[in-house]
């Protein structure tokens, strides 16, 4: 029997906020996610595509990083650094009303009995943020923060007393009879929050370089018997907590790659020697060098962790996943593997990991480039002249 196959390290990028049909919803993107990892060996994906609301999957083979980070790691910039666990600190917005804020207390408490995961302290901020939402003009969502230094000092506060990762909860705004939230509930819409999240996320990982997510609080909807599966997960429950204090849990460290650990990570120089021989936590280093594949939306190629991973050359497969964008590969010059689906990407990264030509599968095989002879040094010249 042969042995299983080194894993490939595959980059899944699914944009926020821009309406995509697989993964643009409440965690529809984890059956791909889940598919991906099982052909890769070692998948690096991004909230967006795990969080489920109260669902969620826990997966080794799946790095858990925030979408900032994520693009810094594409562009060679950090490392992810596997661990086996971490102390998950809890921000509260201080515009949360009592009895929603006890919700969101309990779903934590839930995590710390039910799945034995590390959770505190807790934090409320000084002030309430201030979320506000907004639409691009393309029609993706969008969000402005009132209060971005109370939601720094919060989470400075919770790195302060030991919190190694951050699960922030915002009171956003609500409009319940609105037609783009009825629309969403009927899975022909965008999400009208995750904008306004990754603000959130990116503001916190991008000061404080430990890994971070968002949950909305927002009040239970009323019952609507027309609900689209890929919106369901949203209604189950009065938070959206549980599937980001999950990720979290074992989200990996995030490594500077410039000599020194990203702001607000404190690590010793012990650990930065580990970090730089690749030993740090449970496993060595990923680094966006080793990267086998990337995987994106066809029409949604132009995002900065995509355009890096081209420009290195790392291969490209691109899955018809139909969103409000429509920056193409041939809008961007790029060459790619398209596929029909998630499953035929896996197939893809599949063939990569075992590697096989993916052109090889393809009928008809396309012709090989026969280059044109090289003229020869003429006679009596030097060289090494050119030298």
């Amino acid at each position: 029997m042969s042995p299983d196959p080194l894993p490939l390290p595959t980059l899944l990028v699914i944009p926020t906020g821009v309406g995509c049909a697989v993964g643009g919803y409440a965690g529809d993107g984890l059956p791909a996610a889940r598919l991906l990892a099982a052909a890769s060996g070692c998948l690096i994906t991004h909230p967006n595509v795990m969080n489920g609301a109260s669902l969620y999957w826990s997966d080794r083979r799946i790095h858990y990083v925030e979408g900032w980070a994520l693009d810094r790691f594409a562009a060679g910039e950090l490392a992810l650094a596997p661990v086996a666990g971490r102390k998950v600190g809890l921000l509260l917005d201080a515009g949360i009303e009592p009895e929603l804020r006890q919700r969101q207390l309990q779903a934590a408490a839930a995590c710390r009995a039910t799945l034995g995961l590390a959770i505190g302290p807790v934090v409320t901020t000084d002030v309430p943020l201030g979320v506000g939402l907004s639409l691009g003009p393309s029609g993706a969502s969008w969000g402005t923060l009132e209060r971005p230094d109370a939601l720094l000092r919060a989470g400075e506060q919770l790195v302060a007393a030991g919190a190694n990762a951050i699960a922030a909860v915002a009171r956003f705004p609500e409009d319940p009879g609105s037609e783009a939230l009825a629309a969403y509930r009927h899975g022909d819409g965008v999400d009208a929050l995750a904008g306004a999240e990754a603000v959130i996320s990116h503001l916190l990982v991008q000061h404080l370089g430990i890994p971070c997510a968002h949950a909305p609080a927002l009040a239970p909807l009323p019952l609507d018997p027309d609900l689209d599966p890929r919106a369901a997960a949203e209604e189950l429950g009065h938070t959206f907590l549980p599937c980001v204090l999950v990720g979290l849990s074992r989200a990996p460290d995030l490594v500077s790659l410039a000599g020194a650990p990203l702001a607000g990570a404190g690590w010793s120089s012990a650990q930065r020697f580990a970090a730089a021989t690749g030993a740090l936590g449970s496993g060595p280093l990923l680094l966006a060098s080793a990267l086998g594949a990337v995987v994106a939306p066809a029409t949604a190629l132009g995002g900065e962790a995509v355009l890096a991973c081209a420009e290195r050359g790392v291969p490209l497969i691109a899955v018809q996943n139909s969103c409000l964008l429509q920056v193409s590969a041939a809008a961007l010059g790029l060459e790619v593997l398209a596929a029909a689906s998630y499953a035929e990407a896996a197939g893809l990264v599949l063939a990569l990991r075992e590697g096989l030509d993916p052109a090889a599968l393809r009928r008809p095989l396309r012709p090989w480039i026969e280059l044109p002879h090289r003229s020869a040094t003429p006679a009596g010249s030097d060289a090494s002249a050119a030298t």
